[in-house]
């Protein structure tokens, strides 16, 4: 009776639309305010790479350059503008704070998982109609599902609550992947097949202008090897007015380049398309390289927990089967779409050299996309109606796989019972992996705080519950309880957890940066002795030196006060380990202010015994 009840509201949902997006909104806020928006400006920013975007934003709001990104009194042409310029506006907004950094981020996400579940029920609802069937739970409750993987994994929220270019190049490049698809598979005479490809051509320049080539690159990859496994690119490309298309997109995203390089000549095309692009692809790059097989397991986690459903939604596409494939009717390919979206992307970055985690972050949507339609071949229906009789209750069957299907599943299941279960059992080893010298707390806080514990004992009841539900052959559920494991798991354990690292690795420099803005004298200069913490540029909104070793930030000093340099002092930001090596003695400073493992200190000129050798 319950089933037949909840079947029957997934009904109503399909035959009112307004009700059908204001439950999809409301689900599409839900999932993305756990995963990008709560608590996205209690953190402060994280080094190394979010405050140089945040300050070279910020730059750009001052000085009213919106052409040339500055960091630190330097050219910064790591990425193009439309970071830059997104940041800088909601700094106007909401003014300049980490909540307006991350924004850009989280509404990327935000707009990537809304354009993902309608793309998924689109999907499901055109299979229905070719097959003359209503299936609304099905199709419903396989979007929702589809949009909660696709935010709830550790690499979208990571990168959905990070500002830096990386979730607005997927906003944009997977948003326009989708786009594509969906003008592909409108029938031939459809009118909203060209507004469609308009939007993938418009996305695209948006991928270009936040990370440049590849934002083409990859897209024409994926749909050129999709194309020609499917034989029919002739034809496509001549819906897509490609030319016209490239127009479009050259009309909005080559300007900007056109001047950058017009103000900055050979050293912003050799610094970004040399080094950025061609240097990052053929050779490592700020020693980021990794074994081949670096991917597979950053998927496995990355994706955690649903990647080890991965192979099994690969298999029961099979992709092999060309012939097959080429007969279906092309709103029938969503599966196979997303197969070579994945596949290519991963294929791409394995070849290039520079490796790191976020290159491989445009191919999880592809992956939430695979693991969703999976379970929709799972969930069924206890009502499903044929079109031309609603009152008709045909049984669709105790389960829509066949026998042959259902063992590869319970063996997948219980890959995912153990896996889980090892996530359980690390949680307890986690403390003992964190080495950070500008955290040398943590590890023991983490610890005392009892969140491993409460990680482990998370994990392991999904484990338990999924046993279950196992043993019981009661397969339909199993996707939730991951879903909602991991979103308790962030919940109580992962931001509990961003805030104690948060306290111990970045409050420190954010309380010294509000002590060195008040004690700076007019002209004084600030030092960093012996690492790299681009935050105190933005929190103390002041330009400061950068000097890796301690022997030369002592010859430094020595050199400033040999020239008389006025003010007669400098301010000093390092480890206290490392003013002896400095050549300063304690009388030699004046003590500012000390927090975590670092010291504000000023060393004025005028003592006689300032660093000596």
């Amino acid at each position: 009776m319950t089933n037949h009840a909840f079947d029957r509201w997934f009904n109503n949902i399909g035959k009112r639309p307004a009700l059908a997006v204001t439950l999809s909104a409301l689900w599409l806020l839900l999932i993305s305010g756990v995963a990008f928006f709560w608590h996205l400006g209690s953190l402060g920013l994280i080094d190394e790479t979010e405050p140089l975007f945040a300050e070279a934003s910020r730059q750009m709001l001052v000085t009213g350059d919106w052409i040339t990104p500055f960091f630190n009194g330097e050219t910064r042409f790591d990425k193009p503008a439309l970071i830059y310029w997104c940041q800088a506006i909601a700094y106007s907004i909401f003014g300049v704070n980490e909540w307006a950094v991350r924004l850009p981020s989280a509404l990327a996400a935000l707009g990537l998982i809304s354009l993902a579940l309608y793309t998924i029920q689109w999907y499901l609802a055109r299979e229905d109609y070719l097959e003359q069937k209503v299936r609304p739970t099905r199709r419903w409750l396989t979007a929702a599902l589809g949009a909660a993987i696709m935010a709830l994994n550790p690499e979208m929220i990571v990168w959905g609550r990070a500002g830096v270019s990386d979730m607005l190049l997927v906003g944009c490049m997977d948003s326009a992947l989708l786009c594509f698809f969906l003008g592909y598979a409108q029938p031939s005479k459809s009118e909203v097949k060209a507004r469609w490809y308009l939007a993938f051509y418009i996305l695209i320049a948006g991928a270009i202008l936040t990370k440049g080539p590849v934002g083409i690159v990859l897209p024409g990859l994926i749909i050129g090897i999709f194309l020609l496994y499917m034989g029919n690119a002739k034809e496509v490309l001549r819906e897509m007015r490609p030319l016209t298309g490239l127009l479009i997109t050259l009309c909005l995203s080559l300007p900007w380049y056109v001047l950058v390089i017009w103000r900055n000549g050979e050293n912003y095309i050799n610094s970004f398309f040399g080094y950025h692009n061609v240097e990052r692809f053929t050779s490592v790059v700020n020693r980021h390289s990794a074994p081949w097989y670096f991917y597979f397991f950053v998927v496995l986690v990355g994706f955690a927990p649903y990647s080890v459903y991965l192979p099994l939604a690969m298999a029961r596409l099979k992709f092999w089967q060309r012939n097959y494939w080429r007969s279906q009717e092309r709103s029938s390919q969503l599966g196979l779409f997303a197969f070579f979206w994945f596949i290519t992307i991963f294929g791409f970055f394995t070849i290039a050299v520079t490796k790191l985690p976020s290159y491989v972050l445009p191919l999880m949507p592809a992956a939430a996309i695979l693991v969703a339609l999976l379970w929709s071949d799972i969930i069924k229906d206890k009502r499903s109606f044929s079109f031309g009789d609603a009152s008709a209750n045909v049984d669709t069957g105790t389960f829509p796989l066949s026998t042959s299907s259902r063992i590869p599943l319970l063996i997948t299941g219980w890959v995912n019972v153990a896996f889980l279960s090892a996530l359980a059992v690390a949680m307890f080893y986690v403390p003992q992996l964190i080495k950070d010298p500008a955290a040398p707390n943590f590890h023991k806080l983490f610890e005392q705080s009892g969140l491993t514990v409460l990680g482990g004992v998370l994990w392991l009841l999904c484990a338990v519950v999924l046993a279950v539900l196992l043993v019981r052959r009661r397969y339909q559920p199993v996707l939730m309880v991951n879903v909602l494991g991991f979103a308790a798991f962030m919940v109580f354990v992962l931001t509990p957890c961003l805030f104690l690292i948060d306290q111990e690795r970045q409050l420190p420099l954010r309380e010294l940066s509000a002590i060195a803005v008040q004690a700076q004298k007019p002209s004084e200069e600030l030092v960093m002795v012996g690492f790299k913490k681009p935050t105190v540029v933005f929190y103390t909104r002041r330009p400061v030196t950068y000097v890796k070793v301690s022997s030369v930030a002592g010859k430094y000093i020595q050199d400033k006060a040999a020239k008389k340099a006025q003010p007669a002092s400098v301010l000093v930001l390092a480890q206290p380990k490392k003013f002896p090596d400095m050549g300063l003695k304690r009388s030699d400073y004046e003590n500012l202010g000390t927090s975590g493992a670092y010291e504000l200190i000023r060393v004025p000129f005028k003592n006689p015994s300032t660093p000596s050798s």
